[in-house]
């Protein structure tokens, strides 16, 4: 079990890394870059064993307070459900639509929270 989270940590922290720096030609990447560098840290020092509880809950709990926010703004993933129907939000990388942006943004901060959640509860 205990090599399985190392790997699984490893490959968190490599996309983590990877979503940072495509990141970065973006507008917002003040904000996005540090959100995606602070998980795969994290995850990096949790492969090996270093683990720090309570940076994973202050992290999680941004992360879960933002999802809340992109979740019920306008265009948000409430919208996107509701207005727009559930389009795909992967046909193609570029934002098209006024929903997608902020709905893989909401699925983004979902994913890096049950991440470093996974770490807190295991650890």
């Amino acid at each position: 079990m205990d090599l399985l989270l190392s790997i699984l940590n490893i490959v968190f922290c490599i996309a983590f890394l990877l979503f940072a720096y495509v990141n970065l030609n973006d507008s917002d990447s003040w904000l996005w870059v540090p959100i995606y560098m602070v998980a795969s840290v994290a995850c990096g020092l949790a492969a090996f064993h270093y683990v720090y509880p309570n940076l994973y809950l202050i992290a999680v709990t941004f992360y879960l307070v933002y999802a809340v926010v992109l979740f019920f703004s306008k265009d948000g993933v409430k919208d996107w459900i509701s207005k727009y129907g559930k389009p795909s939000l992967v046909e193609s990388m570029q934002a098209t639509k006024p929903y997608i942006e902020k709905a893989r943004e909401f699925f983004g901060l979902l994913i890096i929270s049950a991440a470093l959640l996974l770490n807190y509860f295991i650890h």
